[in-house]
């Protein structure tokens, strides 16, 4: 079981934090537990959700308000037991960044063989597919995770 998983996406203050937060909750509510961080790959450090995408995920009962935007750094990846990736370009930075990351380094979309595209500056319809995406994506990794 892994008990340590980074999300990861470009600036982690869309997908990556709801990616991360949602890993939580369910798996909550599945009455498992692990640790779950986020990253970008380019963050916008320290700067709070998106706010669309911190409304959008209050509508679906989580708290987004304490996330605060980190830098992926070598440290993060060895933490991290599993590193979850939004889209391929996030692997490939992933994997330059640490090679021996290779084999704990899979898409969210891994099981419903799915990216998940950038809905930053996109508006609300561009947000809500990549929230519907990655609550897709989060479940079977839930239910794998268990």
């Amino acid at each position: 079981m892994f008990n340590r998983i980074l999300t990861v996406c470009t600036g982690n203050i869309c997908r990556s934090p709801a990616a991360e937060f949602l890993l939580r909750q369910r798996a909550d509510k599945a009455g498992r537990r692990f640790d779950a961080r986020s990253a970008g790959i380019g963050a916008l450090v320290n700067h709070p959700a998106e706010e669309t995408t911190s409304t959008m995920m209050q509508s679906r009962g989580v708290d987004l308000s304490t996330h605060r935007a980190c830098q992926l750094t070598p440290e993060r990846l060895r933490w991290a037991e599993l590193v979850l990736v939004m889209e391929k370009h996030h692997r490939d930075a992933v994997l330059a960044m640490d090679p021996t990351a290779r084999g704990k380094t899979f898409l969210l979309g891994h099981w419903t063989n799915t990216e998940i595209p950038d809905p930053f500056r996109r508006g609300d319809a561009a947000h809500a597919e990549a929230l519907r995406l990655i609550e897709e994506a989060v479940e079977p990794w839930v239910d794998k995770l268990g």
